[in-house]
């Protein structure tokens, strides 16, 4: 997933159409939390123009996150679209809203670019199906509570207005 912008330029009046798989583990040492992450899978198109290439791509796999509450494995698949611009021409004029990415060393690199996609892609916390895990449930001295519907406390001032409702009937 890296070329030259002469490469992009041969091109420009055929397209450039993207299928491949790529090894992402090297996400797991910018990230502790990923645990593992299968085979990326990276499929798009790309438009070249003078100035720009325009990259719209659908990235799939799979990572391998901990459970926030009993730290067991849990498989997050993600599907995610994107869509990367990289600045051919200096002297190229953007709409304000687009994110451009400047040509490094006349290459265009999407690795890096995929990577920070799946990153932000990651959820904050998982959950997993199972009760028990390397996390304990209890300790010394403390339990794990988890509410499943809350009660609804009434305020004690109020309380005799409930009785108002029952002596209508």
């Amino acid at each position: 997933m890296k070329w030259s912008v002469q490469q992009l330029l041969a091109y420009k009046h055929k397209g450039l159409h993207i299928d491949e798989s790529v090894d992402m583990s090297e996400i797991k040492k910018i990230d502790r939390e990923i645990r593992d992450i299968t085979p990326v899978r990276v499929i798009g198109d790309a438009r070249i123009m003078k100035q720009s290439v325009t990259f719209r791509l659908v990235i799939t796999g799979s990572m391998t996150l901990p459970c926030a509450r009993t730290l067991n494995d849990v498989e997050y698949p993600f599907n995610i679209e994107a869509t990367e611009i990289f600045q051919l021409d200096e002297m190229a004029v953007f709409d304000e809203d687009d994110e451009v990415h400047e040509v490094q060393g006349n290459t265009v690199d999407l690795f890096p670019y995929v990577i920070e996609r799946i990153l932000l892609e990651k959820p904050l916390r998982v959950f997993s199906d199972e009760k028990e895990g390397l996390a304990p449930a209890s300790g010394r001295d403390w339990e794990l509570n988890v509410k499943d519907e809350e009660t609804v406390k009434i305020d004690p001032r109020l309380k005799e207005l409930e009785k108002f409702f029952d002596d209508k009937k």
